[in-house]
């Protein structure tokens, strides 16, 4: 199940889910060899995942679902042959401690 975002600035990316063109920045013809993507606890549940260094973004309800989710949108952004061979997802989580 693939949710609504509530981050404005994803939602053309949710909206469309091959983009026809990239605004990130990012050289077509050059391979990345891994692609890092933060994610983090979403405030309304389940978890989001940003890349980093290319306009990807993926949310998911669950840890499962969000693996699945990071998978399709890596192939649907990068063509076969540009593909990193690795993808890493770094979990992040905040916590404050009272002192």
């Amino acid at each position: 199940m693939q949710r609504e975002s509530t981050h404005p600035e994803h939602a053309e990316q949710i909206e469309a889910r091959c983009p026809p063109g990239r605004t990130d920045g990012y050289d077509a013809g050059t391979k990345m060899n891994e692609l890092i993507f933060i994610v983090e606890e979403a405030p309304e549940g389940g978890f989001t995942a940003q890349a980093l260094g290319a306009s990807i973004f993926a949310e998911a309800d669950d840890w499962n679902e969000l693996q699945s989710q990071v998978r399709d949108a890596v192939r649907c952004h990068f063509e076969e042959d540009e593909r990193p061979k690795v993808v890493r997802l770094h979990y992040v989580r905040e916590e404050l401690l009272a002192t």
